[in-house]
């Protein structure tokens, strides 16, 4: 039968203590790395979104372009083709 004194119950306090941090560690490392990574995710994920407004902006901005184009165009040529239809 082991004695318990001083020196043994002190070992057997770090023995656990010991234990104690190589299982909690990869568990705080994991949680910590989860979190970063999820912040970064977010981050990500909010630059996109003003992304894809500023496209939607962009691609308004090109119909818009587009349909004044048309008008121009329809307004500058017509004139010229019916004045060569009526000579």
């Amino acid at each position: 039968m082991i004695k318990i004194n001083h020196k043994n119950a002190l070992l057997i306090v770090l023995a656990v203590l010991v234990f104690a941090i190589v299982l909690y560690i990869p568990k705080i490392y994991l949680r910590n790395n989860i979190y970063y990574m999820s912040k970064d995710i977010n981050k990500m994920y909010a630059h996109y979104i003003s992304l894809q407004e500023e496209n939607r902006f962009l691609e308004q901005q090109l119909e818009d372009m587009k349909f004044k184009n048309q008008i121009i165009d329809s307004l500058l040529f017509n004139p010229l083709i019916e004045d060569n239809q009526n000579k």
